[in-house]
């Protein structure tokens, strides 16, 4: 600030010594000059010389103002390679979190496996219960921790309830003991169909996960998956005590209970069937209920043996029904709802001292044997079916 101003005193003082000397130039040499030309002329003069001052000035506050550009430019760039940084600073450490994070549950996952093999069944039902925490902290370990608490599932398990009763001897005393051992791990086992419920996403949930279930050869009791959604499910040869609960279950994918015995009734009113449903070579020893059933995909009878009555009223059957070799010693009632899905008959017998109800076109044939019959279509399709 006190250069500006000498300068400006320096100018004016420049100015009138111009003024001057241009003025007293003009009236000592030019006689033509009067006082006011001379004094005009040193004016202008004088004008010319402030007048370069200025545009010194405005120069000069030019290349200050780029100057100040400049470097407002430089700050913004390093303000924004230091926000830069420190984003990158926060994804590392993000990244370094979720590392100790998965680390943690890797390793809670790994030590729960471990104990699921632990002599104590408390403890083995302590490791359930965290695998099922785990799944519900981190959601893409839910495939994974079914497909453990399936594993653990599909484990021998040779329990005496699981044996049929028309094959027990007649003498209670005869019958297999069970261990306090049997028990205690029939309970663990319980604990573990529980925890595979409470994985799987309800019907209501909006845009659910579908996740698999593999329970081949496994030994279950009161099997519920009502009001779940669930995608393919591999229960070969399995074995369900008393009633399997499937009550308006949604399946995406397969379902195949193929050569499985029941024990007890099979509950599957208002379920939905995305995909194929096997039941080929299943035996079951109570009632089997399909009522209000939706199946989109084929099913597959072919072989079953129900000594209980089978129930597919009011079902829908988006495609075949397989019916071959099929056995419903109990009674069945098959009015499905309209339109009839192609049916594939032979050998197709039902016991009709209970109940035994088909579809309009359908016939019963009676068979020699005591309240059996053979279930017939039409006799043409019958002798095609039997060739």
């Amino acid at each position: 600030m006190g250069e500006r101003k000498i300068g400006l005193v320096a100018t004016i003082a420049l100015a009138v010594v111009v003024l001057v000397c241009v003025s007293a130039a003009l009236l000592a040499f030019d006689p033509r000059t009067t006082g006011a030309d001379a004094l005009r002329t040193g004016g202008l003069a004088a004008g010319s010389v402030v007048a370069l001052y200025a545009l010194w000035l405005n120069d000069r506050r030019r290349r200050v103002e780029e100057q100040r550009q400049e470097l407002e430019t430089r700050r913004q760039e390093l303000d924004r390679q230091r926000y830069a940084l420190e984003r990158q600073r926060q994804a590392l450490e993000d990244r370094r979190t979720d590392q100790d994070r998965d680390r943690a549950a890797d390793e809670r996952f790994a030590r729960a496996v471990e104990l699921l093999g632990n002599e104590a069944d408390q403890v083995r039902v302590g490791a359930m219960h965290a695998l099922a925490g785990l799944a519900g902290n981190h959601p893409e370990y839910t495939q994974t921790v079914l497909d453990v608490l399936c594993s653990y599932l599909r484990r021998p398990f040779d329990h005496p309830k699981w044996i049929p009763q028309e094959t027990l001897s007649p003498n209670p005393d005869q019958w297999p003991e069970i261990s306090p051992e049997l028990e205690r791990e029939r309970y663990v086992r319980q604990t573990a169909q529980r925890l595979i419920r409470d994985l799987l996403p309800a019907t209501d949930v909006p845009d659910p996960v579908s996740y698999r279930l593999d329970l081949t050869r496994a030994a279950l009791e009161r099997f519920n998956l009502s009001d779940r959604v669930v995608g393919r499910i591999a229960a070969y040869r399995c074995r369900f005590r008393y009633t399997t609960n499937l009550n308006r279950a949604v399946f995406h994918g397969p379902v195949h209970f193929r050569d499985s015995v029941f024990l007890g009734r099979i509950r599957a009113e208002d379920t939905l069937f995305h995909d194929k449903l096997e039941l080929r070579g299943m035996h079951t020893h109570g009632p089997c209920g399909f009522e209000r059933a939706r199946f989109e995909g084929e099913v597959d009878v072919k072989r079953v043996v129900c000594r209980e009555g089978v129930y597919f009223t009011d079902a829908v059957c988006g495609a075949g029904l397989d019916l071959r070799h099929a056995h419903f010693d109990g009674g069945v009632n098959l009015r499905l709802r309209e339109p009839l899905p192609s049916v594939s008959l032979y050998d197709t017998e039902v016991g009709t001292s209970v109940l035994a109800e088909v579809p309009e076109g359908w016939a019963l044939e009676p068979l020699p044997s005591t309240n059996r019959a053979r279930i017939r279509v039409h006799p043409i399709e019958q002798d095609f079916a039997h060739g």
